[in-house]
């Protein structure tokens, strides 16, 4: 890799990483803040009766998005090559376009509201975006 970031992966691990501190924020900030985030109901109701799935589902998300935003840094070249990267920087950018693009049609009736299922469909598709852009432009590079 070259010395310098690729600037379109360190903006998309930067997007990946807030977006793991939010649902960190919405395990911390408990059922008003599930609701706040559009959580379904089920989610609600069910962090209300201080269930432990919501946090651990939640938790798990963030977890991921977080490893997002290292496969994100390693491909821009801030830190060591990850293993695999190519295929898992691929695979980072195929989700989130696809939840992106196809969002809007697979979560209704979920339980989500409208609010969520737009907003998230259209953050996840600018992400998405974001890392397609830097993809191309360090494809040559990748291992």
């Amino acid at each position: 890799m070259t010395n310098e970031y690729n600037m379109a992966l360190v903006i998309g691990a930067g997007l990946s990483l807030l977006a793991a501190l939010m649902h960190v924020g919405v395990i911390v900030g408990g059922p008003s803040w599930y609701r706040l985030f559009g959580a379904g109901e089920r989610f609600v109701r069910a962090a209300q009766a201080g269930r432990w799935f919501p946090a651990l589902v939640t938790a798990g998300i963030a977890l991921v998005l977080g490893a997002w935003a290292a496969y994100a840094l390693s491909a821009a070249g801030v830190i060591e090559p990850l293993p695999l990267l190519r295929p898992a920087l691929c695979a980072i950018t195929l989700v989130y376009l696809l939840r992106g693009l196809l969002g809007p049609f697979t979560l209704v009736g979920t339980g989500r509201s409208v609010r969520f299922v737009v907003v998230s469909s259209v953050v996840c598709l600018v992400y998405g975006l974001v890392h397609l852009f830097g993809l191309v432009q360090v494809w040559g590079s990748l291992a």
